[in-house]
């Protein structure tokens, strides 16, 4: 081979190398690019998606959005917001107030053994009573990991409350008794009343509630949500002393069992009860 074909063949081959190493450099830029657009994507990815989670922390729940709310009032109520629920005959000279929150175990207690002589002493004129209904075991004055907290039972069975007090204030005792009964009345610690469906379930076993549509619809929809809220303020307002369900007043006294520890008895009612019509 001639020294000139050879210089020939050497250029080519470095011509071939350098056009090679161009194309090579020319892939790994197109990879680096790839590289960094997928980055920069999961990147604003990641960043979007701390902004959505951290925009639904800070976004009022549904219960929190209701604070202002215009309330629709159930029959049978008086006073502001209709919070004021007396029950009763209009001869009954006094009247006897009860504190209940829908989700307390020891409500549930007080109802079982001594919400049938209640009612039969309402019936008999004896005194009119007055119910005022907490939502405290929702979370609303409880610290983060206790029992019940951070639920929603006691204002949607509220809410429900309110549709039976619409329809009247019989239905209402009844339902109410029918919430705190053994059968349905669940754990502290299950928030059962926060569906809608188990509410419904649960009036199916008053006449009065059973099948009835209007009622229903008034739980499905949440007519009275806003309403349960305001009765709720109703309780954490009061006047009356009370921080605790169940709580019985008159005359603006806390009616008091002999044995603070122990629950109320149809004996410890009748009572308290008699000595406060007395005073």
């Amino acid at each position: 081979m001639s020294k000139r074909n050879s210089q020939a063949a050497k250029s080519a081959a470095r011509e071939r190398l350098r056009a090679e190493r161009e194309r090579e450099a020319k892939r790994a830029k197109v990879r680096r690019q790839i590289i960094v657009a997928a980055s920069v994507v999961g990147v604003l990815a990641a960043a979007g998606g701390i902004g959505y989670a951290v925009v639904q922390a800070n976004k009022p729940s549904y219960w929190e959005s209701l604070t202002d709310a215009k309330v629709t009032a159930p029959a049978n109520t008086t006073g502001t917001n209709g919070t004021t629920v007396v029950i009763g005959k209009d001869s009954a000279k006094k009247t006897l107030k009860l504190y209940e929150d829908p989700r307390c175990p020891v409500c549930a207690s007080f109802e079982q053994a001594v919400g049938p002589t209640v009612e039969k002493d309402i019936d008999a004129g004896k005194f009119k009573l007055q119910f005022v209904g907490g939502t405290f075991l929702d979370g609303d004055q409880m610290k983060e990991g206790d029992i019940g907290a951070n639920g929603e039972g006691s204002k949607n069975a509220m809410s429900a409350l309110g549709a039976a007090l619409n329809v009247s204030p019989e239905a209402f005792l009844a339902y109410k008794s029918a919430l705190y009964s053994e059968k349905f009345h669940p754990l502290e610690s299950e928030d059962k009343f926060k569906d809608d469906a188990y509410l419904i379930k649960v009036a199916d076993s008053v006449p009065d509630l059973k099948g009835n549509t209007e009622f229903q619809n008034a739980v499905k929809k949440g007519t009275y949500d806003a309403w349960a809220l305001a009765m709720s303020k109703t309780f954490d307002t009061n006047k009356d002393g009370v921080t605790g369900t169940p709580s019985l007043v008159m005359d603006g006294k806390i009616l008091e069992k002999s044995d603070a520890n122990q629950p109320w008895t149809v004996d410890e009612y009748t009572k308290a009860v008699d000595t406060a019509l007395k005073g």
